[in-house]
């Protein structure tokens, strides 16, 4: 009787413990989206310099990462993303464009849907200042610095 408990208490076990396992190689598997960086501070830059930034990400999951979507906070953000699937282990960039005609604090961000397990839903920020361009509106090169005639 003892011997066919405890051969009983072992199987239990045992199929428990694969059970464990096999959920958690379930729960881990699909797409992942890790940023090199979530946030992008411009500093001070002047009014009409150029407002491009970039984004890097990475799929670090074992399935293929489709973007949906990507939406600025307000009609001055605007993203461009990869529509195409970056595969496990590759990369890719979302580009933010802010327009930068607007003088004061920026404080923005790009809300993104994808079919990563880890943030379905995430949020990057843009954040700096404009300052003002000289009397006269002068155009400015992408450096924020005014152009030669």
């Amino acid at each position: 009787m003892k011997k066919v408990l405890f051969t009983l208490s072992l199987l239990f076990t045992a199929l428990f413990g694969m059970n464990t396992v096999m959920a958690q190689a379930a729960v881990e598997s699909g797409a992942k989206i890790e940023f090199e960086k979530e946030t992008h501070d411009y500093g001070t830059i002047s009014q009409y310099a150029d407002g491009t930034c970039e984004f890097k990400f990475t799929n670090t999951g074992n399935e293929p990462l489709v973007i949906s979507n990507a939406k600025g906070s307000c009609g001055c953000t605007v993203p461009q993303w990869p529509r195409e699937p970056i595969a496990p282990g590759e990369s890719g960039v979302i580009k933010v464009k802010y327009d930068t005609k607007r003088v004061g604090v920026i404080g923005k961000s790009v809300t993104l849907q994808s079919n990563a397990i880890n943030t379905p839903t995430k949020t990057i920020r843009i954040k700096g200042n404009v300052k003002a361009a000289p009397k006269g509106g002068a155009p400015v090169n992408k450096s924020g610095a005014p152009t030669q005639s």
